[in-house]
């Protein structure tokens, strides 16, 4: 792209407290090295990327790392960092808000603070929090919350509750795993179906979700919920809004694009953690996909993010 245009929602940052906190555990993503993350250091990539916006979020393993007290503390502290530079660079930086799960009352109260006080752009949420899933019921007041502020929540994927494959980082492959496993618990916990107000988007384009989708819808109502029809599953399904981090690949990109809805996806680059030469790589294949519709390239890039971000529109 010639002039930074992109709207990014799948773009991190680093805190200071939360490096600090991590580094003082021996804590990392997954097996992946916690990067630098700075201002300038954004900026510059984002100018050499054609992004004009990045929203930036914390990654796994997010702010609750075992004790609610810290947790809530530690939410606190990186959301009003986020909101700082969001208010320094309102052209140039989205923040959506960090959440203390597995702790219920705590992640309603910074959701509600974050989005009224702080003017979090949405929430980021981890697939799964301490082994259990979006759709546990025990969250349902959560969701309850974000629908009434008809919230943003962006889905990132964590380490699955179990051990990493030896020599294998979960960001690798499990985080795909978890992120299709998460999805799948929320609609067929009737998250999606009850909560019709929350846009929520899934990262590194839904996982594995838009090639398995009709597998999922066809063996939900014959093996576990009858009354389920596979048409109601894809429906809910289809609700899902997608990022293109590390997924705009020759053949990733085709079945993302067969499987979402118009205006359902949206340009993601996964920066600082996968490194700026992954994002001209997957730019490489956005800017050369033979097989776009008339717009729907101008869509990905900015048009679908303004529609949920409307500070953000021209």
């Amino acid at each position: 792209m010639r002039s930074p245009a992109r709207i990014d929602v799948h773009q991190h940052i680093v805190p200071p407290a939360w490096a600090r906190t991590l580094a003082a555990q021996g804590l990392d993503s997954g097996g992946w090295a916690i990067p630098d993350w700075s201002r300038k250091s954004a900026i510059a990539m984002m100018d050499q990327q054609g992004i004009a916006t990045g929203v930036l979020s914390v990654t796994a393993p997010g702010v609750h790392l075992g004790d609610d007290a810290r947790a809530r503390d530690l939410a606190r502290a990186v959301n009003e960092y986020g909101a700082e530079v969001v208010k320094d660079r309102p052209d140039r930086f989205g923040h959506f808000a960090s959440i203390p799960l597995p702790d219920v009352d705590a992640a309603v109260a910074e959701a509600v603070h974050a989005l009224d006080t702080l003017h979090a752009d949405g929430v980021v949420l981890l697939s799964n929090a301490g082994g259990r899933y979006l759709g546990d019921p025990g969250f349902e007041p959560l969701w309850a919350e974000l629908d009434r502020r008809a919230a943003n929540v962006f889905v990132h994927p964590a380490q699955p509750p179990m051990a990493l494959l030896p020599g294998t980082p979960a960001p690798l492959a499990d985080y795909v795993f978890d992120t299709t496993r998460s999805a799948l618990n929320l609609v067929l916990n009737g998250v999606m179906s009850r909560y019709t107000n929350v846009r929520v988007i899934l990262s590194h384009g839904g996982g594995f979700l838009p090639y398995a989708a009709y597998r999922f819808a066809g063996l939900t109502s014959t093996v576990v919920a009858p009354d389920l029809k596979p048409a109601d599953v894809l429906h809910d399904l289809k609700r899902f809004y997608f990022d293109t981090a590390l997924s705009a690949s020759p053949s990733a990109l085709p079945a993302l694009l067969a499987f979402a809805e118009p205006g359902h996806v949206l340009y993601g680059s996964d920066w600082p953690f996968a490194p700026q030469e992954a994002g001209t790589y997957y730019n490489h294949f956005l800017e050369s996909h033979p097989d776009f519709t008339p717009g729907q390239a101008e869509a990905i890039n900015r048009e679908n993010a303004e529609a949920l971000l409307p500070r953000l529109a021209h």
